[in-house]
């Protein structure tokens, strides 16, 4: 008797389709409420290159190891900035791809005054030393 009964919920009742990941990954409980994926958004180090600059400017001079996390959390947020505008500016021109000229016209918007003139400055410097060899 108790078979049946078992026999007759399994046949009425449909299995529920799961959502399977793949091998090794997991969702958490947030993931899975709003429906939304985790997004890894990864950080580029700069700081073998401020070191480099630092030595050609001062070179019997050091960075602590807190400063250099603050340069290299200014330099994370300078290019956010900079390729978030030079997007809005490729967007407007009806666009799909950033030229130099974006790049160079966001540096002239976000950068103030003179040092906006030395970065455009250094920056061609460096594209046309690019391009010629």
């Amino acid at each position: 008797m108790a078979t049946k009964k078992a026999e007759k919920t399994l046949v009425g009742k449909k299995p529920n389709a799961e959502k399977r990941l793949p091998a090794g990954k997991s969702a958490s409980k947030d993931d899975e409420k709003k429906g939304k994926k985790k997004v890894n958004k990864s950080l580029e180090m700069y700081k073998i290159y401020i070191f480099k600059v630092l030595k050609q400017v001062h070179p019997n001079m050091g960075i602590s190891s807190k400063a250099m996390s603050i340069m290299n959390s200014f330099m994370n947020d300078l290019f956010e900035k900079l390729a978030a505008e030079a997007a809005k500016l490729a967007w407007y021109n009806k666009k799909s791809t950033i030229t130099s000229r974006d790049i160079q016209t966001s540096v002239c918007l976000i950068l103030p005054g003179e040092l906006a003139k030395h970065a455009v400055s250094e920056g061609t410097k460096a594209v046309t030393k690019f391009t010629t060899s």
